[in-house]
């Protein structure tokens, strides 16, 4: 597995992109095109360049057109996680594909409409390197602000000097950024409630118990949340 943790990466592209319109009022999210590529291309390309073998890509919101767009894909191996009956969010999106059998223990999990540029080492490297299944149920990539692109919010978690992670606390800024990018335990995934529910969830579990970590990524991230970060990430992308 090229010293990755796994071989295997869960890429979220379910949800229904709202805050995209008008640009998801005909088309999913991870379709989006930045720079003359769908959204999810560029994250299935790190993880074809990471040596990532398999991606398990949950579909719900038009998910034919979705189905369609991957289905000749092949580094990585496309395995689809059918959600049409329900959105699940991201933690019940986890649990399905878990309970299915299509996630090994640990597994990367990226979202589909991430952008990032890889620093020295790839950011599942990254991850990799600070991999401890002892500890952690789960281990975040993070990045600083001044690592970001069209990202003007607060940011999200501190971490300790042992790289553990707690929450922004409120009317503070927080000096990391999430970038959707994660390798989590079953661990993490252990009772979860039923239905519909946000990783959140089991991340504040682990919070609490001391198992919710961080690794700092070494490359930039570029957020792409609304149609006004379109134009700006393709200038990114084509300046390198």
């Amino acid at each position: 597995m090229n010293g990755l943790a796994s071989d295997t990466a869960m890429v979220m592209a379910a949800g229904l992109g709202k805050r995209m319109r008008p640009l998801t009022a005909s088309q999913p999210k991870p379709l989006v095109r930045v720079a003359g590529k769908a959204l999810i291309d560029y994250t299935f390309d790190r993880l074809a360049d990471a040596g990532i073998a398999r991606a398990v890509v949950n579909v719900h919101y038009l998910a034919d057109a979705l189905q369609a767009h991957v289905r000749d894909r092949q580094a990585p191996e496309v395995v689809i996680s059918d959600e049409r009956e329900a959105l699940l969010e991201t933690g019940g999106g986890l649990v399905k594909a878990r309970d299915a059998g299509l996630l090994p223990d640990p597994v990367f999990c990226t979202n589909a409409d991430s952008i990032w540029l890889d620093g020295p080492r790839n950011a599942f490297a990254d991850l990799s390197a600070v991999w401890d299944a002892e500890r952690m149920d789960a281990l975040l990539l993070l990045v600083p602000h001044d690592q970001t692109h069209n990202f003007s919010g607060p940011g999200d978690f501190y971490m300790d000097g042992g790289g553990r992670l707690s929450r922004k606390l409120p009317s503070r800024i927080a000096p990391f950024i999430y970038t959707g990018i994660q390798l989590l335990s079953h661990r993490l995934l252990r009772d979860p409630p039923a239905g519909k529910f946000s990783t959140n969830v089991l991340w504040d579990r682990a919070i609490g118990e001391g198992r919710l970590y961080g690794a700092a990524f070494t490359g930039r991230w570029i957020e792409v949340g609304r149609p006004g970060h379109v134009a700006s990430a393709a200038e990114v992308l084509r300046g390198g």
